[in-house]
Order: C-alpha cells, then structure tokens, then sequence
C-alpha cells in the first residue's frame, strides 16, 4: 500500500531496534521499512553476515533512507545494548527462566512508559534461521512474544519487526481505535429524500417495462425499496444514484433490424423482471 508523503512530519525516536547477526540485505532493509511505517528511526546490527552499509538493504527499504543512514553496527550484542536501560527479547517458542513474558501490546505500553519517564529501550530480534539464543534472551530484562498459530509460528524478521512497531505506535495513540483519516462529513439523507429516490426509481423502471408480469409489480417495488433501505444514505448518494436514474432518458433505445423502435430493450427487461419476479 503505497503512501509516501514527504510534506508531513516525519515520525522517529521510539526503542531501538536490534538486529542480532542478520543475514540479507534485503531483510534488513524490510525492517527498515516496517519500522519507518510506524514511526521508528533507531536501528541497531551486530555483526551482519554481509557487511555495512549495504546497497541491498536501502533498496528494499523503500526510501526509509533516514533509517538505513543511521544504522548503527556493533561487534557483540553485550554493545549494542550496554547504554539502554531496559532490554525486550522476541522470541516464539518458550523458554527455560525466570523472565516475565508480555504480549506485544503489553510490552508496547512498558516502552511507551519507561521512554516517558526517560529510560533507553531496546527490542532484540534474532536470526532470520533460528532466532535468539538463550544466552542473548538471557541479556534482556523481559520476553515479549506473538498471540500466533502454534503449529506455525515461523515469523520472517521484518514481520516480527513490524508487529512489534505497530503496538509501538497504536500505544501512542489518544484512541486505540483512532485512524489517520476519516469518512467525509455528509449530509444524512431524510427519509423525503429516500422516498424521492424510490418514486424516482419506480417510474424510470415502469416506463422500460422492468415490472413484467404485472400481477409481480408490489412485490418487485417492495424487493427495491428492501435493498435501497437497508443502510443509512448520505445525500450526495441519493443524488449519485438520481444523476444515474435521470441519465437512462438521455440516449434514445435503438432496436434490431426487424423490430419496432425500443421493442429489443422492452423484450429483454420483460424477461428479466418475469425471472427475478418468479424467484419470490
């Protein structure tokens, strides 16, 4: 989903993310971009497999540029992490310990909180293979892992990322339920418009001969007014669907050779109104 948007603010800050012995550059540019997504700038690698900087790592970070420009690489991970003040280690599957373990959303609000009250934080993330080892989960304070399919629970690291980077910024959010942009203001239609709408609709019908056989007019009037009343209108949308209705008299019917004027159009709306009448 394409959204670039160079003339709004730029978001950055929140926990460093740390990427222990990452493998592609491509992988770590797809964190890059997850984390520019929802607002993350501080990307950490120890010892990635293929060096630094990495042209394959910019490419795939899709012009998260202001990440990949400030990736910082370390030796050990005892580095990467010795001025942050609390350590979060992802990891799926369970482990022998004493670490408390959160849920993304829980661990998202005790970053928000710690970094509020002016702490450094930090979210290990582990090889694209196999993951963290004990003794790295054994350098964070606390574990934080995913509510997903246990017979499945093989992430890719930008996923992982991502997830993580979401809860990070709903956090922030005044309104969990809160999104960048809104429906747009409209007038509710009254219920004079909807029934404007309908007359409308049933006289541009009749005049086309829509309501064949007669005897299955009502129930044919009463099926349309069913599905045109069963949500709330705007009314611009009543008025969308009159410019739609008003246009069928601007264009002359023009039949077959061999048929009377308008009698093909007529033929055919018979047939269809006597097939859908005959369905109820």
């Amino acid at each position: 989903m394409a959204g670039t948007d160079r003339n709004r603010e730029l978001l950055t800050g929140g926990p460093a993310i740390v990427l222990v012995e990452p493998q592609l550059g491509e992988n770590i540019g797809m964190v890059a971009r997850a984390m520019a997504n929802f607002g993350l700038s501080e990307l950490r690698l120890v010892n990635p497999r293929d060096g630094w900087p990495s042209e394959k790592a910019r490419s795939a970070a899709s012009k998260a540029d202001h990440v990949i420009d400030a990736a910082t690489v370390f030796t050990t991970l005892e580095e990467a992490i010795a001025d942050l003040n609390f350590v979060y280690a992802t990891t799926a599957r369970e482990r022998d310990g004493f670490k408390p373990v959160r849920g993304p959303v829980e661990a998202a609000d005790t970053l928000r909180q710690r970094m509020g009250s002016g702490q450094k934080c930090g979210v290990l993330f582990g090889r694209e293979r196999w993951g963290l080892k004990n003794e790295e989960v054994g350098l964070a304070d606390e574990i934080v892992t995913y509510p997903i399919n246990p017979a499945f629970a093989s992430l890719n690291i930008a996923q992982a990322v991502l997830l993580m980077s979401y809860e990070w910024m709903k956090s922030g959010l005044g309104e969990k339920t809160r999104t960048p942009f809104v429906q747009a203001d409209m007038e509710p239609a009254t219920k004079a418009d909807l029934q404007g709408l309908f007359d409308h609709l049933e006289e541009a019908l009749d005049a086309r001969g829509y309501f064949r056989p007669a005897d299955k007019k009502p129930k044919m009037v009463d099926n349309l007014r069913a599905v045109l009343s069963r949500q709330g209108f705007y009314l611009p949308e009543i008025r969308v669907l009159r410019g739609v209705i008003r246009s069928l008299d601007r264009f002359s019917r023009q039949a077959p050779k061999g048929q009377n004027p308008g009698a093909g159009e007529r033929n055919v709306s018979a047939g269809q109104s006597a097939s859908e009448g005959n369905k109820d």
